[in-house]
């Protein structure tokens, strides 16, 4: 009988680049049969934001958070080279020519593959975030779920 691999992701940043490296590994462990999981925390929970305004009952805090954060994957800003908002545009149009899968395409291919994504309810508690305002089929949990599938893990990484 053949041992399960599992990868465990824990994604912590908030741009684009990482976000997309985080969910390029996690979709290749995938085909290669692994158990995977990315548990966003922090900036990271931006790619599981929805992209459309949801409406929720907030605080003045969580309501200004909401607006510094991005909505969504598409959204979120590059590690370098961000220019005002240009960076990402630039690179989103070489992805399109050279057919590379973009930061939303990745994460849907990714709950395809049974990818395992969750958010992290402390994070989730602190920067006033709600179930309503992320993607749906997704895991919430806190860091102890996290290290239950790490402690397995044959890959750990933290992007």
């Amino acid at each position: 009988m053949t041992e399960t691999k599992r990868t465990t992701i824990v994604l912590f940043s908030g741009d684009y680049d990482k976000a997309m490296a985080a969910y390029i590994i996690a979709n290749g462990a995938a085909a290669y049969d692994h158990e995977v999981t990315i548990f966003h925390t922090f900036w990271g929970l931006n790619a599981l934001r929805k992209a459309e305004d949801v409406t929720v009952n907030k605080g003045f805090l969580e309501k200004m958070f909401a607006k510094m954060m991005p909505k969504g994957a598409d959204k979120m800003r590059l590690s370098k080279m961000n220019m005002a908002g240009m960076g990402p545009k630039m690179i989103k149009k070489v992805m399109k020519k050279h057919n590379a899968m973009t930061l939303p395409q990745l994460i849907e291919m990714a709950q395809e593959q049974d990818v395992k994504l969750v958010a992290c309810t402390m994070t989730m508690d602190l920067l006033g975030l709600q179930k309503e305002e992320l993607l749906d089929e997704i895991e919430y949990a806190g860091v102890a779920a996290y290290l239950g599938d790490a402690e397995d893990g044959n890959v750990n990484l933290f992007i």
